[in-house]
């Protein structure tokens, strides 16, 4: 993937990973689009990052997705990479009753999210010379924590689904590409600093690197072993993981 001369739409990017993106893409000579729900994060983005476009968006509204991509696409015709990065991550008790509103709105947000994004640009990326697609999933579609399990599931669900959507796009001009993040030190799950997590500004900065040369997939090298556990001996390290875990919290969990 071209890491200049690209116009860039990421959602969810007014803090943590997409904000980060976001900036690293508009300092190597990028227009840049951010989407978010909240306008004065927007407003500071813009204030604090001259030349970074925002646009209000709530990314678990369907009619508003269609909406502001079609103004986007007449706005920006030259749009070529998509950036799906909105997400939330409440934690939930798979042994116990559902927070039905609360799962809905997961699913809606980090699973129909991304995918009705896609379908919404998807026309208007195979018409430029050189297009991409980027899904923000985890290391959590490998390796689920349990206190999570609804959104450790969405993420396994959109690594699935890039695999296809890659498959039926290999004959256009849209690349396809999957960030699997490790536990990073954002807001997403209580910024604290904690010496597990990988620090914001590292993860950009490998994330940026590794992007340049990327045909799948994009995985730092903190997060490798979690991303090679998947296969049929899997279970134990699940286990073990979730166990660790709960021997030694999440700050605010």
């Amino acid at each position: 993937m071209k890491l200049s001369g690209n116009t860039v739409f990421i959602t969810g990017g007014t803090s943590g990973i997409g904000r980060g993106l976001a900036e690293a893409f508009h300092k190597r000579g990028n227009r840049v689009i951010v989407a978010g729900r909240r306008q004065a994060l927007l407003d500071e983005i813009a204030r604090q990052n001259p030349g970074i476009d925002t646009v209000e968006l709530d990314i678990g509204d369907a009619a508003q997705i269609r909406a502001v991509a079609a103004q986007l696409i007449e706005r920006y015709p030259a749009l070529n990479v998509v950036i799906n990065n909105a997400g939330i991550m409440p934690f939930d008790d798979a042994g116990g009753p559902l927070d039905d509103e609360q799962a809905v709105r997961l699913v809606d947000t980090n699973l129909l999210g991304p995918v009705r994004v896609s379908a919404a640009f998807v026309e208007h990326l195979k018409r430029q010379p050189e297009a991409c697609i980027v899904n923000n999933s985890s290391v959590l579609a490998y390796v689920p924590l349990a206190a999570t399990a609804l959104y450790s599931a969405t993420k396994a669900a959109i690594h699935s689904y890039t695999l296809s959507q890659r498959f039926v796009l290999h004959n256009t001009s849209v690349r396809v590409l999957e960030i699997a993040p490790p536990w990073v030190d954002t807001d997403l799950v209580h910024k604290s600093g904690d010496p597990r997590a990988m620090p914001l500004d590292a993860f950009i900065a490998e994330t940026m690197t590794l992007l340049e040369s990327a045909t799948t997939e994009i995985v730092v090298e903190a997060a490798k072993p979690m991303r090679d556990n998947a296969g049929p001996n899997e279970h134990a390290f699940v286990d073990q993981f979730n166990q660790f875990v709960a021997d030694n919290p999440i700050p605010g969990a």
